[in-house]
């Protein structure tokens, strides 16, 4: 369907994700789009128009009573994903990150720990311990058979 899209302004877009209501009247499709901000804006708005032809493809191709109104959204967890990776890597690289943030994010930049009067001259170890693994229990060589007498001199099975 991607090809029969002829809007040239649809740049390289990947669907992520599809949420739709329990009545299947509307459905939020997540897009994620490759290209600078304005590129990706122009592509979601040029997906936005095609909607009610992609609708329409997919009457065609689907047997289902309902075609959700499709609401197309810019996915951004690949460059969010990639803002937290390259914080982590400035703290811990020591340096301290730019405090400006991406255009848009929602989270605040976190920023170094200074060293305080009192603090351990290295990281404790941690306070989360591992469970050891429960002993095996021993399994009768011979699955099926009863097992050995009981009290009273009976044979119990399994």
């Amino acid at each position: 369907m991607s090809r029969e899209v002829a809007d040239p302004r649809v740049g390289f877009a990947t669907i992520t994700s599809v949420e739709t209501t329990p009545d299947l009247r509307h459905a939020k499709v997540w897009v994620s789009v490759i290209g600078q901000p304005a590129e990706r804006e122009a592509t979601v708005a040029a997906l936005r128009r095609a909607m009610p032809f992609v609708r329409h493809e997919l009457g065609t191709r689907l047997r289902i009573r309902r075609i959700p109104d499709l609401h197309v959204h810019l996915d951004d967890t690949a460059e969010r994903g990639t803002r937290v990776l390259q914080l982590l890597s400035d703290l811990e690289a020591g340096v301290t990150p730019d405090t400006e943030g991406a255009p848009g994010e929602s989270l605040p930049t976190p920023v170094a720990r200074l060293p305080h009067a009192g603090d351990l001259p290295e990281e404790p170890p941690s306070a989360v311990r591992v469970p050891e693994p429960a002993p095996r229990r021993r399994r009768d060589p011979r699955p099926g058979r009863p097992r050995s007498a009981g009290p009273g001199g009976r044979r119990t099975s399994r």
